[in-house]
């Protein structure tokens, strides 16, 4: 059920509020969070086979889980297309290019060039979408850039790499274009099972990549792989994606992807949680241009 079909009598403001902001916070909590997983599981894993057994595993797990509670709800052919076509955009191309990319530039580097994504999304909706980009969110935007550029600015290395740098852009272009596309298209059909099929288009889409440039032999099974996986394929492939196309479904595109300013301080927060990684005073002085500009994009 939608926010917007809970009804106002039975359901008092204050807690409209509370329940509409909880997939927020959850989304970018587990989003954020997926980098500090990765980073676990990677040297035990080449990142392309990682990926694609993450969405074959997280798609087999959604539609299984599906029709053991009876509520599989296949979606009509053309949106059945729809979402295939939309899954390698969404899985397969935006963290395959991007993981590879990040191999050969920093990570902060990387983190900013995603970052971008509302921006670009913002720009495109409006032709596309037909969303008003006011004075008043263009500045938001920029203010969540300027934000991330701050949080991010000790971390950016010199020179980067220019192979790796045009791979995280192909990512990004890649979730930008499935974000539009999505609200563009309006996939019918129950969301839990649209996202299983995006995840295992994803995953079918990049399996033969993964194996033709990277080998088996090379997967070391230890307890710190089986746990990241495990957290990578139920936390951020089924509920932050399923989380990420909810908002998607209630919100604008150029509102949902301003959120994703959020995830460069928030996986600063996660890497000197769990790796003791060092932050900076300033670099939480970032957060406050990331958080007007969320505001200003998403008021009213």
């Amino acid at each position: 059920m939608s926010q917007t079909e809970i009804s106002s009598a039975t359901v008092p403001n204050g807690g409209k509020d509370a329940a509409g902001l909880l997939p927020i916070v959850l989304f970018c909590l587990i989003w954020s969070s997926a980098f500090a997983a990765a980073k676990i599981a990677l040297p035990h894993c080449p990142p392309l086979l990682l990926l694609a057994a993450r969405f074959l595993a997280a798609g087999s797990l959604m539609i299984g889980a599906a029709a053991w509670s009876g509520r599989l709800r296949w979606p009509d052919r053309t949106s059945l297309g729809k979402l295939v076509l939309l899954g390698p955009l969404n899985n397969a191309i935006y963290l395959g290019f991007s993981f590879s990319g990040m191999q050969t530039v920093s990570s902060a580097f990387g983190a900013v060039l995603i970052s971008t994504n509302p921006l670009l999304v913002a720009l495109l909706a409006a032709p596309v979408l037909g969303e008003r980009l006011t004075t008043t969110k263009l500045a938001g935007l920029l203010l969540g850039l300027a934000g991330v550029a701050i949080v991010l600015r000790s971390r950016l290395s010199g020179a980067e790499d220019p192979h790796g740098t045009l791979l995280v852009i192909g990512g990004l272009l890649a979730l930008v274009a499935g974000t539009v596309l999505f609200k563009k298209w309006k996939p019918a059909g129950d969301l839990w099972t649209g996202t299983a099929v995006q995840c295992l288009a994803g995953g079918v889409a990049l399996l033969p990549v993964a194996l033709a440039t990277e080998s088996l032999a090379d997967i070391d099974l230890t307890p710190a792989l089986a746990g990241a996986f495990a957290y990578l394929v139920v936390a951020v492939s089924i509920g932050a994606f399923w989380l990420w196309f909810r908002l998607l479904q209630t919100r604008t595109a150029t509102e949902a992807s301003a959120l994703h300013f959020l995830m460069p301080p928030l996986g600063l927060l996660f890497g000197w949680m769990v790796f003791g990684e060092p932050v900076s005073l300033f670099d939480l002085v970032g957060i406050v241009p990331i958080a007007a500009g969320i505001a200003l994009v998403t008021r009213g």
